[in-house]
């Protein structure tokens, strides 16, 4: 009984299904209801009925006389079968394959679905053996692919790709047949789509080794009737498809097979003589893709017409674009011929095209005032670097002759030119340089080469000192060519340029050339040059009567700024860091006892010198990070505390009790302590604190300094103002490293910056504190400094008769930052405190330039390069949090008060990735107007920053208030102040690269009102004026 139960049970509901399946072939085929395939797939996937079933469900569908209901029906199946494709087994695929090959004999109304069904099947893992040739057979025989719509053309070419991706085998099988079905099927395709779809399938045959047969000459020119590709996409084209996803599918075919070098060399010679420059330049990149497969045998027919075409378009083209294009094509050429490998009984095809360049080219460098020596060279330079063995043959014919014209000629421009010229054979490319056992192919011309470079560095002209010298720089990177006399003598003329030339371009390139050649070789610069320049910085100039004249001193200065530099750019080995930076810090020493008659902008610079050796010295061994430990950071610190505590001389005050001196101290220690290891940067810690909290001055060498001296408590702005280099040599250390009385410290930091008059100091002080702040770990201890410190910040903010409210701003701002940095839940509590005081009449100005300091990078502390931790994302994060708070209070404020607000805003804005300008602009566009028309100079300037970048690629809502916009912008043109009028007319210039119905109503308007800058009194002005005119006056001109 329970059995039979069972099965009533099954067969009604089998027979409640089958109802369910009915309707639903009924609703969509009668009914018209689309929505019904996505039911009737739904019921395959949960197993409701099967795909079989449904195909005797649709029995009467498909065999209608009506071939309307007959297309119905087949379209319901192949949209079930797009979705469930994968629910089949072998046998209904083979079952399905058939009807579908039937049903392409059908009427034509009924090809589309029965396409999109066999795209749904090729695209199944259990297509049974034979089903893929069976289905391109009918597809091949039974449809004629280009009298079909878009769509169905693109279903076929997706029918051959899923084939090739899992049936290669079989359709390999087929052997040229299936090359001549696909010629057939894309003969005459114009859609770019499809066209995208063929040339991936065209290159698929081509990479895959499909069988091409009597048919490689139809692939070809199937493909190559769309060469070079001229298309252009509609706006707003919602497909995406651009010309260079066409032009680099298209090159991958024509290029991916020697077997189409007959027919493609000769269409590309042809196109060359196009007048059309993207033609050339297409033609020109293809046949650069050439060289990395055809051979020498299948170009060796065509190398003269190539030549002379190259030849042209170098010699004769007025585009840059063009002469890049055959030079890189031309080099390309050359490599695929080196590359061939030749028997007794061929010719060699590279000396056959090295014989016609050298044969076109070599004259013309015998002719330095003409103009065809430097399209000569470039091809000679571009041949000759594309192999080795096109590099013996070309160096060895050009480089004499352009040593002998150096030598045979007397006018400097002319020896200019052939030394600028013999630059591009010294240089190696990476495919030009020797391999291992090879010999360079300079070694025949050494000694010639270096008496014409050492010549040229002895001459007086700039140019061809300069030139001279990045000729050295590329001899002395190559292995052999210069020998141990010849770097001696090398460092020797680059000591007498730097002592002796004043040109900033000579000096530029003598400095680079040592830079270059100092880590090559080390000991010819230890022993050389650093001593020579160490001499002549402590030399005092001779001079007659009552002192040196004001040109004497500005030489003496140039000179020892040149000396300071380089000394700085050779210090990149370990052996030349430690010669070096003593001599830098004897600069320092001497500056501080008055001896040597240092300024103050020469003791900066020697700092920016020693800053640079911290950042690039050899860090990472062990020796030089202990000498930047026991050496450099002691001294620096010794020196400013000598001159902080010593009494003013007969030579006046030192200038490392300068501001700006301490300014540049700073970095040297922060860069040499950030990059210390572990055990050094434990003790340069317990160093620094110990100094500064106890007076501990034993480290400190050649000191007879007072010891115990508390350093923070000091009252004297000399001294405490040293706190900068207290910041950074405890905020530049990692993160792993205790700071030893961290407590204590802070204490002390917290009071000099609440309490101490001297600007300098406070503001050191608070970004001391905020540094370590931003490193200490979450806990209690931190959350307890911080509690006192807020409370302290707040007593004094709160009370308007203090007279310490800037300190506490200022240590606020600065905990803000370092608690924002590292999305501590506190920061949002400071950011607020900070909204509240922008309606302070006496801090209202300053909080808002604070938001600038929020928001931008410290350059002391607080950086990442500094430990600190930065989270990503940080700016975004803070704008979306608080920027809805500054609109309320904005919104909230009485007219006087708005001025704060709108400098906050803009400041925020200004420091926020463009993307999101451009994301958030619209919603703020109407503060950021009001900000324009604000009196406030910090207002309009930083709002002008921050719209002129936005106004290259605008929003559309900003391109709808351009009645707002431009007036406002040109009434800043006349601004009192200079940077207002300059950004305003940046702004007005990049305006002017909206469309142009959009800017023709204001064009008239916008030329008057810039006649006003044309006349400035500044030439920065001026000169931005009439770039901003030159634009507005083009408006509506034809090819603009």
């Amino acid at each position: 009984m329970l059995r039979w139960l069972k099965v009533n049970a099954r067969s009604s509901r089998m027979a409640t299904d089958s109802t369910l399946l009915l309707g639903l072939v009924e609703e969509f085929v009668s009914g018209q209801q689309d929505t019904k395939a996505t039911e009737t797939a739904k019921g395959v996937k949960t197993g409701q009925f099967t795909v079989l079933q449904l195909v005797e469900a649709l029995g009467l569908s498909l065999t209608s006389s009506q071939q309307e209901t007959r297309a119905r029906g087949v379209k319901l199946l192949s949209q079930v079968l797009q979705e469930c494709y994968s629910y089949l087994n072998e046998r209904e695929v083979e079952v399905l394959v058939a009807f579908y090959e039937n049903r392409l004999k059908d009427h034509y109304v009924i090809i589309p679905p029965v396409l999109q069904g066999l795209k749904a099947l090729t695209k199944s893992s259990a297509l049974p053996p034979g089903s893929a040739v069976s289905i391109l057979k009918s597809v091949f025989q039974d449809t004629h692919v280009q009298s079909l719509m878009i769509q169905e053309r693109s279903c076929v070419y997706n029918i051959l790709m899923n084939l090739m991706e899992s049936r290669e085998q079989e359709l390999k099988g087929l052997g040229s047949d299936f090359v001549f079905g696909f010629v057939q099927s894309m003969d005459g395709e114009r859609d770019p789509r499809n066209l995208l779809l063929s040339f991936q399938i065209a290159g698929n045959i081509i990479a895959h080794g499909y069988e091409m047969g009597k048919f490689t000459e139809e692939l070809f020119e199937v493909t190559s009737c769309y060469f070079p590709i001229d298309f252009t996409p509609p706006p707003n084209d919602p497909h995406g498809i651009t010309q260079e996803d066409l032009i680099l599918s298209l090159r991958a075919v024509l290029t991916g097979t020697p077997l189409f070098a007959e027919f493609l060399m000769p269409l590309i010679i042809e196109k060359l003589d196009s007048d059309v420059q993207s033609a050339k330049v297409d033609s020109l990149q293809t046949l650069a893709a050439c060289g990395p497969v055809y051979g020498h045998k299948e170009l060796a027919q065509f190398l003269s017409g190539l030549w002379s075409s190259l030849r042209r378009e170098v010699f004769q083209t007025a585009s840059e674009r063009v002469e890049t294009a055959a030079l890189s094509a031309l080099s390309a050429l050359t490599a695929c011929l080196s590359r061939s490998v030749i028997s007794s009984d061929s010719d060699d095809s590279l000396h056959t095209l090295l014989d016609l360049v050298l044969k076109d080219c070599q004259h013309h460098l015998l002719e330095p005032d003409l103009k065809l020596v430097w399209p000569s060279a470039k091809i000679l330079q571009a041949v000759g670097g594309a192999s080795y063995r096109a590099c013996l043959r070309v160096g060895s014919a050009v480089v004499p002759l352009l040593l002998e014209q150096y030598i045979n000629r007397t006018q400097s421009a002319q020896r200019r030119t052939l030394l600028e010229v013999l630059q591009g054979f010294i240089q190696p490319t990476e495919a030009s340089r020797p391999a291992e056992g090879e010999e360079n192919v300079l070694l025949p011309f050494q000694s010639s080469l270096c008496g014409v470079v050492f010549s040229a560095l002895s001459e007086s002209g700039a140019g061809l000192q300069t030139t001279a010298t990045r000729i050295l720089t590329a001899l002395g990177q190559q292995s052999g060519v210069l020998t141990p006399p010849d770097v001696d003598l090398a460092v020797d003329h680059l000591t007498t340029l730097i002592l002796q030339e004043d040109d900033p371009q000579v000096s530029g390139a003598v400095v680079e050339c040592c830079g270059s050649l100092a880590p090559l070789h080390p000991s010819a610069f230890t022993s050389r040059m650093v001593p020579k320049l160490k001499e002549h910085i402590f030399t005092e100039p001779m001079v007659q009567g009552n002192g040196p004249s004001p040109d004497e001193l500005g030489s003496q200065n140039a000179v020892r700024q040149r000396c300071v530099t380089a000394l700085a750019r050779v210090a990149c080995e370990p052996s030349l860091v430690q010669e070096s930076t003593p001599v830098l810090l004897q600069v320092l020493t001497a500056a501080h006892t008055g001896g040597g008659s240092f300024s103050v902008d020469e003791v900066i610079s020697v700092c920016h010198s020693l800053q640079r050796i911290a950042e690039h010295a050899p860090h990472m061994e062990a020796e030089i990070g202990q000498f930047f430990h026991d050496v450099i950071i002691p001294r620096l610190l010794g020196l400013a505390l000598q001159a902080a505590v010593q009494d003013e001389g007969p030579c006046g005050r030192s200038p490392l009790v300068e501001e700006a001196v301490l300014s540049a101290v700073a970095p040297v220690i922060s860069s040499c302590c950030s990059r210390l290891n572990a055990d050094c940067a434990k003790l340069s810690a317990s160093r620094a604190v110990s100094l500064f909290l106890n007076g501990d001055v034993a480290f400190l060498p050649n000191n007879n300094l007072p010891t115990n001296t508390q350093l923070l408590k000091t009252p004297s702005p000399q001294v405490s103002q040293l706190v900068c280099l207290l910041t950074a040599s405890v905020c530049s250390l990692p993160r792993s490293v205790e700071i030893p009385e961290i407590d204590r410290l802070l204490k002390d930091l917290e009071e000099v910056s609440c309490t101490h008059t001297h600007s300098f100091t406070h503001t050191f002080a608070a970004k001391c504190y905020a540094g370590l702040i931003n490193k200490r770990p979450n806990g209690p201890a931190l959350d307890a400094v911080l509690e006192r410190s807020m409370k302290r910040v707040s007593v004094e903010l709160d009370n308007s008769a203090s007279c310490l409210r800037t300190q506490a701003l200022t240590l606020l701002l600065w905990v803000t930052k370092a608690l924002l940095l590292r999305y501590h839940p506190l920061s949002t509590t400071l950011t607020d405190k900070l909204f509240s005081l922008l309606s302070d009449r006496a801090l209202g100005p300053l909080v808002a330039d604070g938001f600038s300091l929020l928001m931008s990078d410290s350059s002391d502390v607080l950086n990442r390069s500094c430990h600190a931790d930065v989270r990503i994302m940080y700016r975004q994060r803070f704008f979306s949090e608080n920027s809805a708070k500054l609109v309320q209070g904005f919104n909230s404020a009485p007219p006087e008060e708005k001025a704060g607000y709108l400098k906050a805003l803009s400041h925020i804005m200004n420091n926020l990735p463009r993307e999101v300008q451009m994301t958030e602009l619209p919603a703020l566009l109407p503060l950021f107007l009001e900000a324009l028309s604000c009196p406030d100079v910090g207002v309009q300037l930083s709002t002008l920053s921050c719209l002129q970048p936005v106004l290259l690629d605008p929003p559309s809502a900003l391109t709808n208030q351009l009645e707002s916009l431009i007036p406002r912008v040109l009434t800043l043109t006349t601004s009192r102040a200079m940077k207002v009028r300059i950004t305003s007319l940046r702004c007005v210039h990049s305006l002017s690269r909206l469309p142009d119905h959009m800017l023709l109503p204001f064009r008239a308007r916008v030329l008057r009102a810039l006649a006003a800058p044309l006349d400035d009194k500044k030439r920065l002005v001026r000169k931005e004026a009439v770039l901003a005119r030159g634009e507005w006056f083009l408006l509506g001109s034809p090819g603009r």
